[in-house]
């Protein structure tokens, strides 16, 4: 959990702590396998997931074009770094659409 709070707080140095505790226990079971751990935003799969999945669904956003350009910016954010870890990402998500409340 640290560690994941670590990575969040380089791209936002006052996230919060709870957030991204909730990120890691919906991700659950998928942060054991050491692939699944990182996301790449240039695989249209992994993307469609998190729109669909995390931002339709757990996040509740209904508009296809939001969901779009938050994951485009959370990518963007990321961009520098060559392990983009999918708990950072989809913190970033959820920043984005201002819906970490929703958490």
């Amino acid at each position: 959990m640290d560690d994941h709070l670590a990575d969040i707080r380089r791209y936002d140095p006052t996230a919060d702590a709870e957030a991204v505790e909730r990120i890691v226990k919906y991700l659950g079971v998928a942060l054991r396998n050491p692939r699944s751990v990182h996301i790449d935003p240039q695989e249209s799969r992994q993307i469609a997931r998190v729109r669909d999945k995390w931002c339709s669904g757990r996040l509740g956003c209904s508009d296809g074009e939001k969901c779009h350009l938050a994951t485009e910016m959370a990518a963007l954010a990321m961009d520098g770094d060559g392990e983009k870890r999918r708990v950072t990402f989809y913190y970033l998500v959820a920043k984005q659409l201002g819906r970490l409340e929703a958490l």
